[in-house]
């Protein structure tokens, strides 16, 4: 009882920051997502390859979480776009108050419109943690199972889109793309599902225009 109590006020004070961190970010027009996953699945390259695509139309900007290393700022930064590493050290996930130390560096950057957080690699805490985004985006690929939805239901229930990426591996496994999706949509039926591969370009320009669209649509929603 005693550690669920302790849980909760850790939450409870992370879900505080994190509705000062969306004010914040409602307040200059900056639409933000929280891009989770498990090692591996790509989420930079779908980052790197959004930054192209979206280039001249909405400008971005991305907060990247990692336990160590700043390797994926850096691969952001060759694009143009102004990456902030976070590193966390042995802890699992990216927190409100991470983002909220972030956030005096993003607001110096010109015209920024998107923000787009990558979280540490992890299906299991981001889950549990509001960082103050508009959207949360569940990323897994081909190489996992196509049980993932099945067993981190957490993730998947929190979200409000999902990026089935390297396609381009599917004649080399034995993932079943039908069960994912199915397995998927039972655990969230109101999931976007858009199905990409990094290496071919496939579902890239799906994937973007559901971005601008949901950036645009929150633009010309009241402040609240």
């Amino acid at each position: 009882m005693h550690d669920i109590l302790i849980e909760e006020g850790v939450l409870a004070k992370n879900d505080g920051i994190a509705g000062e961190n969306r004010e914040m970010l409602r307040g200059r027009g900056i639409y933000s997502i929280n891009m989770v996953s498990s090692p591996g699945s790509g989420k930079t390259s779908i980052i790197e390859k959004t930054a192209g695509l979206l280039d001249g139309l909405l400008r971005l900007a991305v907060i990247e979480g990692d336990i160590e290393t700043d390797l994926d700022a850096e691969r952001i930064r060759r694009h143009g776009v102004p990456a902030k590493q976070i590193t966390t050290g042995r802890a699992c996930h990216l927190d409100a108050h991470h983002v909220h130390h972030a956030l005096p560096w993003l607001f110096e950057q010109d015209g920024i419109r998107l923000l787009i957080i990558e979280n540490v690699g992890n299906m299991v805490c981001p889950a549990e943690y509001d960082l103050g985004e508009e959207m949360k985006v569940a990323v897994m690929s081909v190489a996992e199972g196509d049980d993932k939805p099945l067993k981190y239901p957490a993730l998947f229930s929190a979200s409000q889109a999902l990026i089935i990426n390297k396609t381009d591996l599917l004649p080399y496994t034995d993932f079943n793309m039908h069960r994912a999706r199915e397995n998927a949509l039972r655990i969230n039926p109101e999931l976007k599902v858009f199905e990409t591969s990094c290496t071919k370009g496939t579902g890239l320009q799906e994937w973007c225009g559901f971005l601008l669209s949901s950036a645009g649509a929150a633009a010309k929603a009241p402040v609240k």
